[in-house]
């Protein structure tokens, strides 16, 4: 791993939408307040997260094309890995839950005897 990298240019990370620009930029911002409300400074935080300073300062600022790996490594660091998991659970998948919804047959018949042959 080199410390002193810049970051890599992403096609994904200068296309994103302005929401979406907003949401990683209010992520670095939430992370940045967990750090500093459990009294972290930023050099003890990307120690512990295995990274540089400058990495840290990038996912803080709402850099996109910080690392999937880094953001997770500062949530385990605040003890909030959990959360992760839940970005994209089935459950809270409303879009997706709709669409299985609306493939669900419109009628069904009844069961009849013949078909409980077991």
């Amino acid at each position: 791993m080199s410390y002193g990298a810049m970051p890599r240019s992403s096609r994904a990370a200068s296309g994103l939408p302005p929401q979406s620009q907003r949401a990683i930029a209010r992520l670095g911002k939430d992370i940045a307040l967990a750090r500093r409300r459990r009294k972290l400074p930023q050099r003890l935080m990307a120690e512990r997260m295995i990274v540089s300073v400058q990495t840290l300062q990038r996912l803080e600022a709402g850099d996109p094309t910080v690392g999937l790996a880094v953001l997770a490594s500062a949530l385990h660091v605040l003890g909030m890995t959990q959360r992760l998991a839940e970005l994209v659970t089935p459950d809270s998948d409303r879009a997706g839950i709709s669409e299985d919804l609306s493939r669900l047959p419109q009628k069904t018949h009844a069961v009849s005897d013949d078909d409980l042959d077991f």
